[in-house]
């Protein structure tokens, strides 16, 4: 580009293009209520997408509500989620997040951001994608795609936390498209840009990516 590209317009013309390319961008998670989806995140740390919508269907017809899944050993909620990755600690988590659900807050996923990283198993980024995804709140979930991307293209600089990232990411980002970036991003960084081999020479956003552009310069 033959123009000077601040951090403001390497936003503006990212933010463009996603939203001329990728106007739906939704999670992948199978879910129809806030229960659900926050099952879902949680059993999706450090898993696919793909195996946990394998695992929530059967979860969902044994424990379809927070009440019917704190009635559960970790025990019995291990034999249903086994497949996916940490068995072991989820089901405490899922079981603990149920009986606090039922315990603190009648059975209803709080919709607020400390209320709802008091949950086991819920963190900020977890939070942060429960208040956006099913409340439809202006909040930037950080996970690893978002982390790694957003420094990539340049949007983030030196980073080195996923809170340091949503701190970048939030100043610049229009509070009304904070939700639809998040997935704009995780999804960039899912099916373009990889962790191990980015996709560059097909990526839309090349022209105004940091690392594309330090790419050409070191050959």
């Amino acid at each position: 580009m033959s123009e000077k590209l601040t951090k403001e317009k390497r936003f503006q013309y990212v933010i463009e293009w996603f939203e001329t390319n990728m106007p739906v961008a939704e999670t992948e998670l199978h879910y129809q209520n806030p229960y659900q989806l926050i099952v879902a995140v949680i059993l999706s740390a450090q898993c696919t997408d793909k195996r946990v919508n394998m695992i929530t269907p059967r979860f969902f017809e044994v424990y379809p509500d927070a009440e019917s899944l704190s009635d559960a050993t970790a025990e019995q909620v291990f034999e249903v989620i086994k497949s996916c990755s940490y068995p072991n600690n989820k089901a405490k988590h899922l079981v603990g997040m149920a009986n606090m659900l039922i315990k603190d807050f009648n059975g209803i996923v709080p919709n607020n951001l400390e209320l709802l990283q008091k949950l086991p198993g819920v963190g900020r980024k977890t939070a942060n994608v429960i208040l956006s995804v099913a409340f439809d709140k202006p909040a930037m979930a950080v996970d690893t795609h978002v982390h790694r991307v957003s420094a990539r293209i340049g949007l983030t600089y030196r980073a080195k936390t996923p809170l340091e990232t949503e701190k970048q990411l939030v100043k610049f980002i229009p509070e009304n498209k904070l939700a639809i970036a998040h997935h704009w991003l995780i999804l960039h960084g899912r099916y373009v840009c990889n962790a191990r081999k980015p996709d560059c020479l097909s990526c839309g956003l090349k022209i105004w990516c940091r690392y594309y552009s330090e790419k050409l310069k070191s050959k």
